[in-house]
């Protein structure tokens, strides 16, 4: 399996001025994969060390910090010789040793010359529950997500669909349609979770790529009780379940009355942060009109929450196989939330900052995303089918008269009047270029 991160990590290993990489990303998003495979790849030796995995490692870091003896201490603990420049340091699960992650500010400033990587699940609740220190500016970060489409493909041995994606001919495309429709259903259900993915690439079994989903919905809620307060564990809970039934309604704005009688935000509001900050919701925020920077334009209560993955999100809701077979069912599941959290998860891997939603005072029109790309503020209307009438669109466009809009939907790519109308699987194919 290849990840398109590996480029970002190339990157990091030749920047001049290269600080130790923090991977950022839920559990079971491959992070730990990611880091050894690249060591592999990159370098002569990997040195890994785990925290949760070897506990005791933790002694390396105690008493004051000196650079031979700290990477000698990795060195025994891995069993692998370091040298600068040849060998990747990689600490994972390194918010069970405080003292590892605030070494990496020295290491940054005492010890350049080599290559450190540091990752850990349930880093950033650890740091805001524990009140760590976290070494900030003397860090570089990557957000290791779950596999994109195209990552997809990939995986899935799909080579010429994905050079004809890549291409971004739409004449080829127009050709290709149907094959990535097919493609696209199948990646609505499976999702883009690492192990997932390589057991549908191996086996074609849906029946198992649920059992592992519900493995990894079972694996998360045990990790509620993690660095938590006991009150919270049940609020967690509660939020996390109700996400299918929210993303169901005709308006998708999370209602916290929802959760239970009597239900209020101040109740949930450390939940639904938990669940946010330790990946495995992403919290999409209203505005009723568009700046720049958009973050200084997001309201601070109302807001959508998406799941982290389309499959596990099926898998919550208990999505069945059979809607893959029934034409275009599958894009139309929770009433088209569906393809919405996809479209989110596509602008996530594409564009540098989080997108949010419009909807004007008093309620009367919705655009399903906006996002800043460079200086400008870009609507996305998200279509189920190929029904391309979008009054929400139309009147955020003659509002606000946006440079270009974005509609995509199972229809084929067409450019009118500034209006973008782009294949569901294409999004991220077309995007940099319209972009730039």
């Amino acid at each position: 399996m290849d990840r398109s991160a590996f480029e970002e990590l190339l990157q990091w290993k030749n920047r001049p001025n290269r600080k130790p990489l923090v991977i950022q990303g839920a559990r079971q998003v491959g992070k730990t994969w990611l880091m050894r495979e690249f060591g592999r790849r990159e370098y002569t030796r990997t040195a890994y060390l785990s925290f949760s995995e070897n506990p005791h490692a933790a002694v390396i870091f105690e008493g004051a910090y000196h650079v031979e003896s700290l990477i000698q201490g990795i060195g025994l603990m891995s069993g692998v010789e370091i040298t600068p420049g040849d060998t990747l340091v990689v600490l994972d699960e390194i918010q069970e040793c405080e003292r590892a992650l605030n070494a990496l500010k020295y290491l940054r400033e005492n010890a350049p010359q080599y290559h450190i990587m540091a990752a850990g699940s349930l880093l950033g609740v650890a740091v805001r529950q524990r009140r760590m220190a976290f070494p900030v500016g003397q860090v570089d970060f990557l957000n290791l997500r779950p596999l994109s489409f195209k990552e997809f493909l990939a995986a899935l041995g799909e080579d010429m669909l994905l050079r004809t994606l890549n291409g971004g001919n739409s004449a080829l495309l127009a050709v290709a349609h149907e094959q990535l429709i097919a493609r696209l259903k199948e990646y609505l259900y499976v999702g883009g979770m690492p192990e997932v993915v390589a057991c549908y690439a191996a086996t074609r079994n849906f029946a198992e790529v649920r059992r592992l989903q519900l493995q990894i919905i079972q694996g998360y809620e045990n990790d509620f009780g993690k660095y938590t307060t006991a009150r919270d564990v049940p609020r967690i809970h509660a939020v996390w379940n109700s996400v299918p039934q929210q993303l169901a309604k005709d308006n998708r704005k999370f209602v916290y009355k929802y959760l239970g009688e009597g239900a209020r935000a101040r109740e949930y509001e450390n939940a639904v942060e938990w669940l946010v900050i330790c990946g495995l919701l992403h919290r999409v925020r209203r505005i009723n009109k568009p700046g720049v920077p958009l973050s200084s334009y997001e309201s601070l209560s109302a807001f959508k929450l998406y799941a982290l993955d389309c499959g596990l999100l099926g898998a919550l809701a208990r999505l069945d196989v059979r809607s893959l077979v029934q034409g275009n069912v599958v894009f139309e599941e929770f009433k088209g939330a569906l393809t919405e959290q996809f479209v989110l998860q596509e602008l996530l891997c594409t564009i540098d900052s989080a997108p949010a939603y419009w909807e004007p005072d008093g309620g009367s029109a919705e655009v399903d995303f906006v996002a800043q790309l460079g200086g400008d503020i870009i609507p996305f209307e998200v279509k189920a089918g190929v029904n391309l009438r979008a009054r929400s669109l139309a009147s955020y466009r003659a509002r606000f008269a946006p440079p270009y809009a974005v509609r995509t939907s199972l229809a084929t790519y067409e450019l009118n009047e500034g209006l973008y109308n782009i294949p569901l699987y294409a999004l991220s194919s077309y995007l940099p270029s319209i972009i730039h």
